[in-house]
């Protein structure tokens, strides 16, 4: 049987404390709809309820919203305790303890994913930057190292690497005959090769 709360969070009650050894009583007028009855049980637990959650969670502010949430519980699912099971302080501590780690695992999941996505946004943002230093500073490297070689030279490779010509189309652009242009751009390339720094 689910009942709505019959009072908002916050409010204690105006009945006066049940005994631990009546609220089974209690619990089965609460199954029933008693409001009173529910103001009675929420006066005997709500403070073990909230002690049980704090342990756990650690933070005031979320403790009362789960011990919120646990008399909640108590009232809605009313219906299902079984006294032959347990106490009512033993069921509603192990609703208790089942929520407040629920919570703390929501938490902690949250947290979790927030951390992730900064650090993929940060690895992003790093490999972008890396990327960009890593060229630029290839292609500084590579126009220095191609001022150090012939006109011939860097016309040739020039037009080989940075245009897309093939060795016949790069001899007859500079009117040199193809032998030649072969061997200019293999020394063009060596040279560049050694200025930087390139394995093979």
């Amino acid at each position: 049987m689910n009942q709505p709360l019959p009072f908002g969070p916050g409010r204690t009650g105006r009945a006066s404390h049940a005994g631990r050894s009546d609220l089974a009583e209690v619990m089965d007028k609460v199954a029933h709809g008693d409001k009173q009855a529910f103001s009675s049980l929420y006066d005997a637990l709500a403070p073990m309820v909230f002690g049980i959650v704090v342990r756990v969670v650690r933070d005031r502010s979320q403790s009362e919203e789960v011990t919120q949430e646990v008399m909640i519980d108590l009232w809605r699912q009313a219906a299902r305790y079984r006294p032959d099971q347990g106490s009512v302080a033993a069921w509603a501590a192990t609703i208790a303890h089942r929520r407040a780690v629920d919570r703390v695992r929501s938490a902690q999941a949250s947290a979790d994913r927030e951390q992730a996505q900064a650090a993929r946004a940060h690895q992003t943002a790093f490999d972008e930057v890396s990327e960009q230093v890593e060229t630029r500073l290839e292609s500084e490297q590579v126009r220095r190292c191609m001022r150090g070689l012939t006109e011939l030279q860097r016309q040739a490779v020039t037009l080989a690497y940075y245009r897309g010509l093939t060795y016949r189309e790069v001899a007859e652009a500079l009117r040199t005959p193809l032998p030649t242009i072969k061997t200019r751009m293999r020394d063009g390339l060596i040279r560049l090769r050694d200025c930087m720094g390139v394995t093979t």
